[in-house]
């Protein structure tokens, strides 16, 4: 994707590209995961960028004027929100969705501030969904998301925050929103090789399992669906709305975000098509098979059947004396008669193959 500008402010003196960790120790338990929260916060102000370790140095920083903050909470629970709401004056609303995880992909104004409801996808073998809340304010930028989705990990922000944190709250959730399009690509590839796969299954070996898959990856599909699609619909409203809290420099980038969604979901309706399709070949696959085992049970049929009538006709009441070379030679004719009419017929029905 492409880079947006390079900050408007003077280069940090010194600064470390990943934020102080919380200390978790006698740490309340988060309500929605089980685990203690965790804060990880920076503040850009004067050139420099400062690591903040706690709800009270946030307070603290985002008192001074000309300062931005990013905020970056795990498994967040009320008593750090309610501290972080009073501190940033987060609307009741926005708290309240944040602890309850289970949102759609959404953008939201609540007074001053923009809440954008996002999802992280990651695919191992199995498809996860990660739900990402993001709070933009004037002056800050906090998100709130479960120990899965690890930003400060990202290759740009680990790389350098402070120019994204430098160029104002709205230049560092493009920087975050950005990154977390471009992860969709690879999940989208591997989603990819697992449905060429199937299809070469479905020809070679229609089993039970490759069913199984089948429906597996549709749901997978249905997920990214319900994550992607909304958010396209979020990157529109931004780059068309005028929004007091986007720069207008900023829009372009963000309209970029929006083309690789577009790009995203109409790749996303061919892997549904080809699912659809991979079933109907399977559903193909196993009448077609059922129809040769139904030849070749014809078959065997028509060589029995033949059997059967013959020896029905002439009775075995004098098998005993056959076997006891009791028997007139008429025995044996009808016998071999038999036997290679059973022949004859086999032939002709292996050459059409029947059996």
């Amino acid at each position: 994707m492409a880079q947006g500008p390079r900050s408007r402010a003077k280069a940090p003196r010194s600064c470390e590209p990943t934020c102080c960790r919380r200390s978790v120790h006698d740490a309340p338990v988060s309500e929605s995961t089980g685990t203690a929260p965790i804060l990880r916060a920076a503040a850009w102000h004067d050139g420099a960028l400062r690591q903040l370790a706690s709800v009270d140095e946030v307070r603290a920083a985002y008192a001074a004027p000309g300062t931005t903050l990013w905020i970056d909470v795990q498994d967040p629970d009320s008593p750090m929100l309610a501290a972080l709401a009073d501190c940033l004056g987060l609307h009741p609303l926005i708290v309240e969705d944040i602890l309850e995880r289970n949102q759609r992909s959404k953008i939201e104004r609540t007074g001053e501030l923009l809440h954008i409801v996002a999802f992280a996808l990651a695919y191992n073998g199995e498809l996860s969904h990660t739900e990402i809340d993001m709070v933009l304010g004037q002056r800050f930028l906090l998100t709130a998301h479960d120990p899965e989705w690890r930003p400060m990990e990202m290759t740009r922000v680990r790389r350098d925050v402070a120019t994204y944190l430098s160029g104002g709250a709205d230049y560092l959730l493009w920087a975050l929103v950005d990154e977390l399009v471009d992860s969709y690509f690879p999940v989208f590839d591997r989603v990819g090789d697992g449905i060429e796969q199937l299809q070469d299954d479905v020809i070679s070996r229609p089993t039970k399992w490759v069913v199984e898959r089948l429906f597996q990856t549709r749901r997978d599909l249905l997920t990214i669906r319900h994550a992607i699609s909304p958010q396209r619909e979020i990157f529109n409203q931004l780059t068309n709305r005028e929004e007091p809290l986007i720069a207008p420099e900023r829009l372009l980038y963000f309209r970029d975000v929006y083309d690789h969604l577009i790009r995203l979901t109409d790749e996303l309706d061919s892997f549904r098509e080809l699912v659809s399709t991979t079933l109907d070949a399977y559903l193909s696959t196993i009448n077609n098979n059922l129809s040769d085992i139904m030849k070749r049970l014809t078959g065997v049929t028509v060589v029995l059947a033949g059997i059967g009538a013959v020896a029905g006709i002439f009775g075995m009441s004098e098998a005993g004396a056959a076997l006891a070379d009791a028997e007139r030679t008429g025995f044996w004719f009808i016998t071999a008669a038999i036997v290679v009419a059973a022949l004859a017929a086999a032939w002709v029905l292996h050459r059409i193959g029947w059996i």
